[in-house]
């Protein structure tokens, strides 16, 4: 049986980005596994209650998920919304529907305050990156779940053939 791997749901060219649009990541290893039945969508901002569209948020003060985690930093919206709740309670409903769906690797797309696993933007709303994960990616580590980012597909890719 193939394994399940939970991927982001805008990288399967789902409109639930905050700008209401998908980022589909077209590559060869994603239609394989979308052919083999691997991919699981899942958008933990919408399971965490956001709108889509929304305004785009950043973890504050050039701080990471686990920081949120650990109570230290926020989620704000650029209109200077607190949005940390809802992007905890989505991360803990993503960690459980990969648990469901019986994921034990994910698929995410980087950068984003959830889904960022090598590097997420600094709070300040100016494109400016540093390394650190989102919130959906440190509660799927701290879950045991494997975490690639959507530039990682070749270390996925060796990850499940190693399990064999």
């Amino acid at each position: 049986m193939p394994p399940k791997i939970l991927i982001s749901a805008c990288l399967l060219g789902r409109p639930v980005r905050y700008d209401g649009k998908g980022k589909l990541l077209a590559d060869p290893l994603i239609e394989r596994w979308k052919a083999e039945g691997c991919l699981v969508g899942y958008c933990p901002e919408q399971a965490g209650g956001l709108p889509t569209p929304r305004p785009p948020a950043e973890i504050e003060g050039g701080m990471n998920g686990e920081d949120v985690l650990a109570g230290r930093a926020r989620v704000l919206e650029v209109t200077g919304g607190d949005v940390t709740e809802a992007f905890v309670e989505g991360g803990k409903k993503a960690v459980a529907f990969a648990r469901e769906q019986g994921c034990d690797v994910a698929l995410l797309i980087d950068g984003s305050p959830s889904c960022g696993s090598s590097f997420i933007y600094d709070g300040s709303f100016s494109g400016a990156r540093h390394p650190g994960l989102g919130v959906t990616a440190a509660l799927m580590r701290q879950a045991g779940i494997e975490v690639f980012s959507d530039r990682e597909l070749d270390q996925l890719a060796a990850h499940i053939e190693a399990r064999g």
